[in-house]
């Protein structure tokens, strides 16, 4: 088993799938058991998933938002969402939904599968949008949504070390 830093490296955001490759629901269901398995703010798993595998649904997210044009080949899209309806630490959904999407990324790349982290929050064009398309009610805040396939693309493990940017006990 290859060690967990050589991993994280070689997980990286695909922008080209195999078009019409199947990922099945099972694989999904994996993808957010790894999701909802993520550290939340006093537990409370504020968090909520929409999978989108309709096609008219993806291109309806590739005109919202501008970075989505991976959704073209994709075979599906989750869309990760806080859930604020038993919001008792306000304000940290984000670093919830951060946190699970990040697991999400790393259960697909071990399942041999892309993903690209599209950001929704903080852009509140993108925010409204999501809304509208998704039927969200106001206790559901859009984070992120995330093009999921079978990689088209291979691209070498990416180390972004960088020491200048440690401190140690203050700035």
């Amino acid at each position: 088993m290859e060690d967990v830093l050589t991993f994280i490296q070689k997980r990286r955001s695909i922008r080209q799938y195999v078009k019409g490759a199947p990922v099945s629901d099972e694989q999904v269901e994996t993808l957010l058991r790894a999701a909802m398995s993520a550290p939340s703010a006093g537990n409370q798993q504020g968090w909520a998933f929409i999978v989108v595998r309709d096609r008219a649904k993806l291109d309806a997210i590739m005109k919202l938002h501008p970075y989505t044009a991976m959704l073209r080949t994709a075979s599906l899209a989750i869309v990760v969402c806080g859930d604020l309806s038993n919001e008792n630490y306000k304000c940290y959904w984000p670093q919830d939904c951060a946190a699970a999407t990040e697991n999400l990324l790393l259960a697909a790349a071990n399942m041999g599968l892309g993903t690209c982290w599209c950001g929704v929050h903080p852009r509140p064009e993108r925010e409204a949008g999501f809304r509208k398309l998704f039927a969200l009610p106001d206790t559901a805040a859009p984070f992120a949504v995330i093009a999921v396939g079978v990689p088209a693309e291979q691209k070498s493990p990416a180390n972004y070390y960088d020491p200048a940017k440690i401190h140690h006990e203050t700035w």
